[in-house]
């Protein structure tokens, strides 16, 4: 058969189209683009007026905010992976931006604080940060922006949900999928010695 003979008809073992994400209507990949966006525009301004980049300054605010931290409740609170928040104190600590001390009730676990000089770069970049929400949120009005405010604390408090949803869609569908990859991996670890 040729390719005239195909025109106005489906071969009737023709998969379905996949489904596709509708981009304009996905709200994670809206929520990731203004996120990616606002944070390489502050990190650029960050670093070529103050000299850190975004990841310090989401812990220096959160140092400010709550006067101490651990990485691991950095890394809850903020997002962050655990080891990026380490480094980041790390910097930090070399840049006489925090101080570390141990827990008193726990003394192998280190709580960072902002020093004097943090909390002065904090308090000059600050209101950076206030004048780049307020241009954010400008097209909203004072009750759209409450509201927006809400909505995002009840979707942030929602992300536990959204892992388990997830897991269960992915055991319900693609059984044994994370299993067969798991023993390819383990096949070919074995071959490379032979």
């Amino acid at each position: 058969m040729n390719s005239r003979d195909m025109r106005g008809k489906v071969a009737p073992s023709a998969p379905e189209h996949p489904k596709v994400v509708d981009l304009q209507r996905f709200a994670p990949a809206y929520i990731t683009w203004i996120s990616n966006k606002l944070s390489r525009g502050a990190s650029r301004h960050y670093l070529q007026e103050f000299g850190i980049g975004i990841e310090t300054w989401r812990c220096m605010a959160l140092l400010a905010y709550q006067e101490a931290a651990s990485a691991q409740e950095a890394s809850k609170i903020i997002g962050m992976d655990k080891a990026s928040i380490s480094r980041c104190f790390k910097n930090m600590l070399d840049a006489s931006l925090i101080m570390m001390d141990s827990d008193p009730a726990d003394g192998r676990l280190k709580i960072a604080r902002l020093t004097g000089k943090g909390r002065e770069l904090h308090d000059s970049i600050v209101g950076v940060a206030l004048e780049r929400e307020r241009a954010f949120m400008s097209v909203l009005s004072p009750a759209e922006r409450d509201v927006f405010v809400n909505l995002l604390q009840r979707l942030h408090e929602n992300l536990p949900q959204v892992e388990i949803a997830t897991s269960t869609y992915l055991a319900e569908n693609f059984h044994g999928a994370a299993d067969r990859r798991a023993g390819k991996k383990r096949r070919s670890a074995g071959s490379v010695g032979e």
